[in-house]
């Protein structure tokens, strides 16, 4: 992000209770209740990487969704059937990348998406078939690169500065994320769910956001149930875990049932770790490409990140419905998984977006050459995928994944490290195959989002189960 769009400003009136304990609600612009919405568009993936920018070494853990998305990183590109794939999953982009571009504050940092043709003049390949989208690794049917960038000639659509809502509207913000319209009947809800009798003695501020403070509010609103109380007074208050995470919601599959081996203390029956195959690791990096609306989409507004369950909630408000545009209140309620994303072994009911309608144009005069969505009686171009056809990941193979959903390379000294570590003896190891059906993917992802032990928290009801 640009230093110009990190000077940007918000102004907000804030009202605390009389004790100054609590947020109790904010007043807000159209301006900032566009980038409060846009939460719901960040890839789980997408916003590991943005914490670790703005944060650094301080960067907060995010359940075990940064411990996945590290060990991740720290693989071999020799693991990814291309490197272009292992890079997709590092930097998932958004469904929303030309919408989220007009924010006045854009925290992704989204940019536009990159199209390469061959790079080989002489190629005898036809120049619209023959295209790459997000990186510059795939190869032309000639053996050369799909290296040439081509810009593209894209049509605003957007409505003199509108983004998710109306321009014209204020709103009311609670402090868990509850984003309503600035009406009688929004207060009116408001104090209710406070449960406040009258208003006397609450203190109102005017405060002004930037950059950083909207990064904040990001980062409390994935770890705390009262983010604007924890920004603006400067608590510390964190989510508890809940005692079970099991949700069916909204998975379907048709080849859903994965074989785990998990590795268990005998005497404790504690996890300690699972062997994998290929297809179950591509199955957890698949949650990093996912945004926090799919995720809220998939697990039906139940996620235990109570913020981001409200903000989500809020899209589909009766109250709100004329103050947010048309379009994308569809597309925050059903969000799509970008195009070329989706591998074999996908099994979530998200479905992915089409591919762009794009057209070739060379003109000799000037000398230039670009992609359009009109067409001119030119044909439609396609796009390849830089993870290949079918799969991120390269098999058969074996991965050791630990309890927070680090994975490495499977090989016995690991493994003998790993029981050296916590002093545990190898006779007091033992291990059972479990079954991974819809369920517990579901509840794996969920307590992903806020368990930094998403693999026996998650299906923990298997585990149990069986005998010491």
């Amino acid at each position: 992000m640009s230093d110009l769009a990190k000077d940007v400003k918000f102004s907000l009136k804030v009202v605390i209770n009389k004790q100054k304990t609590n947020v109790l609600f904010a007043e807000i612009g159209s301006d900032l209740a566009d980038v409060l919405f846009s939460f719901l568009t960040l890839p789980l993936g997408k916003i590991v990487r943005i914490l670790k920018k703005q944060y650094g070494d301080q960067a907060p853990v995010f359940g075990s969704i940064t411990t996945l998305y590290d060990g991740l990183s720290n693989l071999e590109t020799s693991n990814f059937c291309t490197e272009g794939g292992k890079q997709m999953l590092l930097n998932p982009i958004s469904s929303f990348i030309d919408e989220c571009r007009k924010l006045k504050a854009d925290i992704g940092d989204n940019q536009p998406i990159k199209y390469f043709t061959c790079e080989n003049k002489n190629c005898v390949h036809p120049t619209f078939g023959n295209w790459a989208m997000y990186y510059d690794t795939v190869l032309c049917r000639c053996g050369k690169q799909l290296k040439k960038e081509i810009p593209v000639t894209n049509v605003s659509n957007a409505v003199d500065g509108e983004v998710f809502t109306v321009k014209t509207t204020t709103f009311i913000i609670s402090d868990d994320l509850q984003i309503l319209p600035n009406v009688t009947a929004s207060f009116r809800k408001i104090v209710s769910d406070l449960g406040l009798m009258d208003m006397d003695g609450t203190e109102m501020r005017n405060l002004t956001f930037g950059y950083n403070e909207i990064m904040d509010l990001l980062k409390h609103s994935l770890l705390s149930p009262t983010p604007l109380t924890n920004l603006v007074l400067k608590k510390q208050t964190k989510y508890e875990l809940e005692p079970s995470f099991t949700q069916i919601g909204k998975i379907v599959t048709v080849n859903s049932v994965r074989n785990l081996k998990v590795i268990f203390q005998k005497s404790t029956n504690k996890f300690l770790f699972a062997e994998a195959e290929e297809d179950f690791v591509e199955f957890l990096f698949s949650f990093l490409v996912m945004s926090l609306g799919g995720v809220e989409c998939l697990l039906g507004n139940n996620t235990s990140l109570k913020n981001i369950d409200n903000l989500y909630r809020s899209v589909a408000y009766p109250i709100l419905t004329k103050y947010l545009r048309t379009n994308e209140k569809s597309r925050l309620s059903s969000p799509t998984i970008p195009y070329g994303y989706l591998s074999k072994n996908w099994i979530f009911s998200l479905i992915e977006e089409g591919a762009p309608q794009l057209f070739y144009h060379k003109n000799s005069s000037p000398n230039e050459e670009f992609l359009s969505t009109y067409s001119n009686n030119n044909v439609m171009c396609t796009f390849k995928s830089p993870k290949g056809q079918l799969n991120y990941m390269k098999g058969p193979r074996m991965y050791m994944v630990k309890d927070d959903l680090t994975v490495a390379p499977s090989c016995m000294t690991l493994y003998l490290s790993t029981l050296d570590e916590q002093k545990i003896s190898y006779s007091d190891v033992d291990e059972m195959v479990l079954n991974i059906g819809s369920e517990e993917c579901s509840s794996i992802l969920k307590a992903a989002l806020l368990s930094t032990s998403a693999l026996s928290t998650g299906p923990n009801h298997l585990i149990k189960k069986q005998p010491k």
